[in-house]
C-alpha cells in the first residue's frame, strides 16, 4: 500500500447522505471508504484524490491543488465523474454496482455497493502453489461474463488484476476498481506519474495507447491467470518488449495443469495485441473447454462457492 500522502475523511463525517465509517483502501488516485447510508446500509465510497496533483492535510476537507496542477486535476475529476456515470448504467452481477456519484469538498465521489468476501489476491496468497484448475476456470469464466458486459457498453476496465477481482461469500466473482479514468488522465497529462499496475498492464497501456481495445483487458486477464498458477505477476510488459524473459507456462507448468489451460494463458500474454484473443467471448470459450472441442462436464464449477466459503470462514 502506498504511503498515506493525503489525510482521509474522519470517522463519523457526514458526506451528503452517507456517514463515513473508516478508510478501506488507499491508492495513488483515490481513497475508498466504508460508509453507511440513511438506512444504515453499508456502501463503499471512492474519493477522487490523486496524490501527484493534490494534498489534503489532517483536519482539512477540501484538497489543496497547486495552480500548476489545476488543469490536470479538473480534467481528471471530469473523467472520474464521467466514468461513474457510465458505470452506473451497468447492471451485471459480476461488475461492481455504482449506485451514486456526486461532487463535494472540491472533488468527486463514487458510491458503490459494498461487497462482503475476499479478493482473488488474498486467495492466491493463502493458497500459493495450490490454486486448482477447477477453481481458476470457475472464477474466470464467471468474471468474464461481467467483462463482456463492460465491453458491450464500449468501456474498458484497464486495471484487471487479482486484487480487483473480488470473491463474494457465495463464491461469485465481481470486477472492482476500474482504471479507465486514471488511464485517460495519464495519457493526456504526461507530467503525471504512471498509474498502471506493473506486470498486469498490457504493453499498449504503457506505450502505443492508440492500440488499446478489448485485447488489452484480455492481456491483464492472462496475467491474472498466470498469477493464480505462479503466485506472482509476470514480468512487466515493457521490459518483455526489450528482452522477453517470460517462460511459456506450457513449458514451466506441464503436468500441474492441463495443456489447454496453459496454452490459453500463453495466448492471452502475447505481446502483439493481434495475437491475443480478440474478444472476451473467444477467451471464455477456451476456458470452458478442457481440451480442444471438449466442453467441461456438468457440475465442473458447482463447488466453487463451497470452497470459497470455507476459505473465508478461516480468515
Amino acid at each position: 500500500m502506498p504511503s498515506q500522502a493525503n489525510a482521509p475523511l474522519p470517522t463519523g463525517f457526514q458526506l451528503d447522505q452517507y456517514r463515513i465509517d473508516r478508510q478501506l483502501s488507499l491508492g495513488g488516485f483515490s481513497i475508498v471508504y466504508l460508509a453507511y447510508d440513511e438506512d444504515d446500509t453499508p456502501v463503499a465510497i471512492k474519493e477522487y484524490l490523486p496524490n501527484s496533483l493534490a494534498i489534503r492535510q489532517e483536519g482539512q476537507l477540501e484538497p489543496q491543488v497547486p495552480d500548476d496542477n489545476l488543469p490536470a486535476f479538473r480534467y481528471g475529476m471530469k473523467c472520474f465523474f464521467e466514468e461513474g456515470r457510465s458505470l452506473a448504467r451497468l447492471m451485471h452481477p459480476n461488475v461492481v454496482r455504482v449506485m451514486n456519484f456526486f461532487r463535494a469538498n472540491g472533488t468527486v465521489y463514487m458510491v458503490m455497493q459494498f461487497e462482503r468476501g475476499r479478493t482473488l489476491h488474498d486467495y492466491i496468497h493463502r493458497h500459493k502453489g495450490e490454486v486448482s484448475e477447477r477453481f481458476i476456470r470457475g472464477v474466470f469464466t464467471r468474471m468474464l461474463n461481467g467483462l463482456r458486459e463492460v465491453h458491450a457498453h464500449k468501456l474498458l476496465h484497464l486495471d484487471i488484476k487479482p486484487s480487483n477481482i473480488y470473491l463474494r461469500n457465495d463464491g461469485t466473482p465481481v470486477l472492482l476498481d476500474f482504471g479507465a479514468a486514471r488511464q485517460t488522465l495519464m495519457s493526456d497529462q504526461p507530467m503525471l506519474k504512471p498509474m498502471y499496475t506493473p506486470g498486469f498492464a498490457s504493453p499498449e497501456q504503457l506505450g502505443n495507447r492508440e492500440a488499446l481495445g478489448p485485447w488489452s483487458d484480455i492481456y491483464s486477464v492472462g496475467a491474472s491467470l498466470y498469477a493464480c498458477i505462479e503466485g506472482t505477476a509476470p514480468p512487466r510488459s515493457d521490459e518483455r518488449q526489450q528482452k522477453d524473459t517470460l517462460q511459456p507456462t506450457t513449458r514451466t507448468h506441464t503436468g500441474r495443469y492441463s495443456a489447454q489451460l496453459l496454452e490459453t494463458i500463453d495466448w492471452c500474454l502475447q505481446l502483439d495485441p493481434l495475437k491475443r484473443p480478440q474478444s472476451v467471448y473467444s477467451l471464455q470459450k477456451a476456458l470452458m473447454r478442457r481440451e480442444a472441442g471438449e466442453a467441461m462436464p456438468a457440475g465442473w464449477f458447482a463447488d466453487i462457492g463451497t470452497k470459497l466459503r470455507s476459505f473465508i470462514g478461516r480468515t
